[in-house]
């Protein structure tokens, strides 16, 4: 009996060990990927340019215009590009799943979104200069057929509001695939419970079915502005710059020749990880409670 325990322990023993090898290359690559250029972002953020201590890397995140303006920017194109493309991804998603569009463009509707959610960078921006570019296609196609000329009135693809269409070409896409599961969650059997006791349809989608989906709809939309916050390739190729946002100001720190400063590139590259750590709480935690009511 003693020794059936003994190799019963044992047994589990090597069964636990093997399944701790096989985490090993996760735990890896998070030390080599993550930890390791954290903490070199923590200690470079106070360090001088002649290698010694300092806190004014930090005390400039506040208290330099260009700096707070840089956050300021990124805050408020992440902030528009959540909420547009939160709204416009539910809508799409709804129209999909519970929406009573043909199930066939389901599919076809998710592939879409499942590739443009990583359709960035530069490719990205060069198809929108291609398109609704000062040249582009779709420009030309307004201004030579319909007498339209958007830039003559006012619109301008390298500006705020064109960086914010582009922001939101895999912004939304993002949306669908987070909110159709959630969509699908929803019991039918809520929805008969409120007809038998007479509600509309209205009723139900405001009292019942937004109320459980309002956590998941907030906490897409946190997740959409962490995506466009931490965006850098589209903008930069999009416009060379000439906006300034955060990581555009993070990588003429880096890696400019006039605002060379390594350590206050590294500074604000913190301030980032702040912002982007209090959105995915926040996103975690209205996740939690979207899981409890669509268990």
């Amino acid at each position: 009996m003693a020794q059936t325990i003994v190799n019963s322990k044992s047994n589990k023993a090597t069964t636990n060990w093997k399944v701790w090898l096989g985490v090993v290359p996760f735990f890896l690559f998070a030390l080599l990927f993550l930890f390791l250029p954290s903490l070199r972002l923590v200690t470079a953020s106070f360090t001088a340019p002649d290698g010694s201590f300092t806190l004014d890397n930090i005390r400039q995140l506040f208290t330099v215009p260009v700096i707070v303006n840089a956050y300021k920017l990124s805050i408020q194109i992440s902030a528009v590009t959540a909420i547009g493309g939160g709204i416009f991804g539910f809508l799409l998603a709804y129209s999909v799943t519970v929406g009573g569009l043909p199930k066939s463009l389901r599919s076809v509707l998710i592939t879409f979104s499942g590739v443009a959610s990583n359709f960035a960078g530069v490719p990205l921006a060069f198809a929108f200069v291609a398109t609704l570019g000062r040249q582009g296609f779709i420009t030309h196609i307004l201004r030579d057929y319909f007498g339209m000329d958007v830039y003559a009135a006012g619109f301008n693809l390298y500006s705020f509001a064109g960086l914010s269409l582009v922001y939101m070409y895999f912004q939304f896409p993002l949306m669908v695939l987070i909110m159709a599961p959630a969509l699908d969650g929803l019991k039918r059997e809520w929805r008969e419970a409120a007809e038998n006791l007479g509600a509309s349809t209205t009723q139900y989608w405001l009292r019942v079915a937004m109320p459980v989906l309002l956590p998941s709809i907030l906490g897409a939309m946190i997740l959409l502005f962490g995506n466009a916050f931490g965006a850098y390739a589209t903008a930069y190729a999009l416009t060379g710059g000439r906006i300034g946002i955060v990581t555009i100001q993070i990588g003429a720190q880096i890696r400019g020749d006039v605002l060379y400063n390594p350590g206050l590139g590294y500074a604000m590259a913190i301030g980032m990880v702040v912002i982007m750590a209090i959105s995915l709480a926040g996103y975690s935690w209205l996740q939690a409670k979207t899981e409890r009511w669509l268990k």
